[in-house]
């Protein structure tokens, strides 16, 4: 999991003041909905003295310093620059990320869709002032304004990168090559490959079920593949109890999944276009391809947030403009592997036809991608609230693992 929601969701509705009952999860992390009050604090009125540091929740690839591979750096000139020690904590799921962001520890998170309304909703990041980030008007305008990072006109944080979550299967051993999600999805089309399906690792994953129900059975009314009420709820959950029996291996580490393909333990099912590229790019590997399938896909735009509680917030928004700078915006999607948000980071890749792999200014392709979001009671429509809250979400995914 986008921005251009591409379905252009309709507006959220207002968001409720109560916070929703957090419910322990998987990892024992907070799990609520997200339907609580919008946002903690005030934004910045001006950029002041730097601190002298930032400390930052980021995924793995996003902050880099040269100590991971000497070539990728995009944090020593910034530091060299803006006089702010960046500290940086990896976060390895979404769950893990707000849990850090709620001990107030830290300024700054790089949040995917299915964290940042919670954050937003527990009162754990603050509005950003967007004209105190110079770089955030080169940014691609279908990804300003989002719901998932927008609330009551206020943005909570400058877009990142996007991404979408692909089919990816083994050309030797899938075939005919699939065009649709109908493949992973547990029917007699999956039968063949039964034992070597994968599948993302997260609840989340729920409306990768829901997008495929909404192309294959209209009848259960789904729009918002993240706003499922009971029945279309139950209807995805049952796919994918229906799906588990063809799994071999759900994998939330894309590095697992490399290797489960590499060896051939998987054939087929859901990746990102950063793991197709490093399968072909290892003359090991068998052959495979990476799909946008007929109905299309979840996907993801990730978001920096500031925390409410910020202890370092004028190098905070020194930081966020920097990432979104066309040349260290280009560096890291580049080197993690999605689609940049500055529209200039185009030219300054060092694969000059980066952005058009990425489909980064191809919003025909984002049209039909469904970008992450936090499932919230509220449905969004005149259904009120009787759609499945994250916690919800949470639940029924421990139920189909089993």
């Amino acid at each position: 999991m986008k921005a251009n929601r591409w379905r252009c969701w309709s507006v959220l509705a207002v968001l409720t003041l109560a916070l929703a009952a957090l419910t322990a999860a998987g990892c024992g992390s907070d799990d609520d909905g997200g339907d609580g009050a919008s946002g903690g604090g005030d934004a910045l009125t001006k950029v002041g003295k730097a601190e002298g540091e930032v400390d930052l929740v980021a995924w793995a690839g996003y902050v880099e310093d040269g100590s991971t591979d000497p070539a990728v750096d995009w944090v020593s000139d910034f530091e060299k620059d803006t006089g702010c020690k960046v500290n940086v904590k990896v976060g390895n799921t979404s769950d893990e990320m707000v849990t850090l962001m709620r001990t107030g520890n830290y300024d700054g998170v790089s949040a995917s869709g299915d964290a940042t309304l919670r954050l937003i909703a527990g009162g754990d990041v603050a509005p950003v002032n967007t004209d105190l980030v110079p770089n955030y008007a080169d940014v691609f305008d279908s990804l300003k304004g989002q719901p998932h990072n927008t609330v009551d006109g206020k943005a909570y944080g400058v877009p990142h990168g996007r991404g979408a979550n692909l089919l990816m299967f083994n050309k030797d051993v899938v075939k005919p090559a699939p065009d649709s999600w109908s493949v992973v999805f547990g029917g007699p089309e999956s039968e063949p490959y039964k034992g070597k399906v994968t599948a993302y690792d997260n609840s989340i994953y729920i409306a990768d079920a829901a997008l495929y129900l909404r192309a294959t059975q209209p009848d259960l009314g789904i729009d918002n593949v993240y706003e499922l009420d009971d029945k279309q709820f139950q209807a995805a959950v049952d796919l994918l109890k229906q799906q588990r029996e063809a799994i071999g291996e759900y994998w939330s580490d894309y590095t697992k999944e490399q290797a489960a393909f590499t060896s051939g333990d998987s054939v087929v099912g859901t990746t990102w276009q950063v793991i197709a590229n490093l399968i072909e790019a290892d003359k090991k590997s068998p052959p495979i391809e990476a799909i946008l399938p007929k109905e299309g896909a979840t996907g993801w735009s990730d978001t920096w947030m500031i925390s409410s509680e910020a202890k370092h917030p004028n190098c905070m928004y020194r930081w966020m403009d920097h990432i979104i700078s066309p040349k260290a915006n280009a560096a890291v999607a580049e080197w993690f592997g999605e689609a940049p948000s500055n529209s200039k980071s185009c030219a300054e890749t060092a694969v000059k036809n980066h952005c058009e792999i990425f489909h980064a200014d191809d919003e025909a392709y984002f049209d039909k991608v469904e970008y992450w979001t936090t499932p919230r009671k509220e449905c969004g429509d005149d259904r009120g609230a009787t759609c499945k809250d994250y916690s919800e979400w949470v639940k029924a995914w421990t139920e189909i693992k089993g």
